[in-house]
Parts: structure tokens; sequence; C-alpha cells
């Protein structure tokens, strides 16, 4: 086993099993006596919880990731451009694309039995972001191989650890960038950022247009619902009324039923009077 496949599969665990994985295939490379070997995996260092997860996307999401990095090329090539337009969409598009993977990461944690908070989802993010900015960042988290976090402020990546490829031993070695090459064009840095934050009055401004007529919606609901409260204390009222009417009215009617039975028992009566007064007359 070469120290590529070790690494890689000592940055694909998760972080409390790593310390373990790593002592054992320290100990298996001394068993094959190749000491320079045992000697390089165990200067690799665990992985934070914020490396874990962007290790987790490299691993588990590498068409998503490829798309994010695709991303990145074409904002530095609308920042060398000063394209106003470009870079507002495309800045939209990349905070979607970032948090949608950075919860995704999450999500993978989470099916793997390991809760993260909000500040650990934050730090993927801004790795994200250094990835973006920066061609370098951007190939060391494609790896997968992360230990930290990393961030961006303009000149390079900052704060971000990560195990690297094992050269072939004849390989040419890389030409070192100068900081010429390494500095990226502060007038397109700030064209983006001034394009961000117009982006962001633009989404304010939206939002309290939007709260102003929810609000207005909220106040009308409001009295209409008072008004209606109202008519139904009112027509409670009038029903009250209305039964005790009906009441009074039934009482009404029943005293009248027993005196239409009274006067026609005495219609009755009088008119069997008059029938043997006329038997009398005859």
């Amino acid at each position: 086993m070469t120290f590529d496949d070790v690494a890689d599969e000592l940055y694909g665990l998760d972080p409390g099993e790593f310390v373990e994985a790593r002592t054992n295939h320290v100990k298996a490379a001394r068993e094959d006596n190749d000491r320079a070997l045992a000697a390089e995996i165990g200067k690799l260092r665990k992985p934070t919880t914020v490396g874990w997860l962007v290790n987790l996307i490299s691993r588990d999401l590498p068409e998503d990731l490829d798309a994010l990095l695709a991303l990145g090329e074409s904002l530095r090539d609308a920042q060398r451009h000063l394209s106003g337009p470009d870079l507002r969409r495309l800045t939209t598009q990349r905070q979607q694309v970032v948090r949608s993977l950075a919860y995704k990461s999450g999500e993978i944690a989470a099916s793997r039995g390991k809760s993260v908070g909000e500040d650990s989802l934050r730090d993927v993010a801004q790795t994200l972001n250094a990835a973006l900015a920066d061609e370098e960042t951007a190939a060391q988290v494609r790896l997968g191989r992360v230990v930290t976090a990393a961030s961006y402020s303009g000149f390079g990546p900052a704060g971000l650890a990560v195990v690297k490829e094992k050269s072939p031993q004849h390989a040419p070695a890389e030409e070192p960038q100068t900081p010429e090459s390494k500095t990226p064009d502060l007038k397109a840095e700030r064209a983006g950022v001034k394009a961000e934050l117009k982006e962001a009055r633009a989404g304010v401004e939206k939002i309290r247009r939007r709260v102003k007529a929810e609000t207005a919606q909220f106040e009308d609901a409001r009295s209409k619902l008072s008004d209606l409260d109202r008519r139904i204390e009112e027509l409670r009222a009038d029903l009250e009324h209305a039964e005790q009417e009906r009441q009074f009215a039934k009482n009404t009617e029943k005293a009248a039923g027993v005196a239409v039975r009274e006067s026609e028992e005495k219609l009755r009566e009088a008119e069997r009077r008059v029938d043997e007064a006329e038997e009398g007359l005859d």
C-alpha cells in the first residue's frame, strides 16, 4: 500500500477513527521494514470536524464539487475582465451552491451518526469560498485531504492545512509561483465586492418592501377580524333576543290553543241547547 492509498483511506474516516487507523498503518509499514513510509504516515494530522466535512464533499459529491470549482474559474475570469453583470450573476450562483454543499455535508455526517453544528457548516462554506477564490486551495480541496478550515483574505489561502499527494520520484518539480503571480487584481476584487454590496442592498430593500406590504396585510386582516368579532357579538345578542321572543310566542300559542279548545267546547254545548229548544217548539 502506498502513502497516497493510506492518506486517502485515513482522511475518508470519521475523525474519531483516525488515530487508531494511522497507528495500525504505521505498525504495518514498520513490519514491512519500510521505515520511511512509516515516518510519513506518522506525520499525518488528524482532521478537524470542518476538514472532515470538506473531505466528505470531495468523496461523496465529486460532481457537485467539480461544478462549484468550475464556477470559481468563471468568477476569476469575470474579475479579470471586470464584468459587472457576470460577477453579480455568478456571485448569486456561488452563494447558493456553497450553502447547498455545506448543508449536504452536514446531511452526510448525520447519515454516519455524527451531528455537526451551524458553526462547523459556516466554516465549511468559508473553506469552499476560499477554494473558489484561489486555484491552489481548489486543488487541495478536490484532493480530499483537508485537515483544517480555510479562509481567503485576497492574498492567497490562509489557515488551510492539507496533505498533498506524493509526487513520483522522478517527476519534474513544479515551477514556483512568484508573489506577483498569486496576488489578485485588486481592482477586479474591489469591483466584485461592490457588486456584492449592491446586490445585498437591493436584497435588503426588497425584503423591506415585502415586510411593509405584509405588515399592511396583517393590519387589514386584524381590522377585519375585529369587525367580525363585533358582528358576531351583535348577532349573538340578536339571536338571544329572538329566542326570548320565540319562547314568548310559543307560550302565547299554547295559551291560545287552550282557549280555542274551551271556546269550541262551549260552542258545541250552545248548539246542542239550541237544537233541544227547537225540538221543544215543534
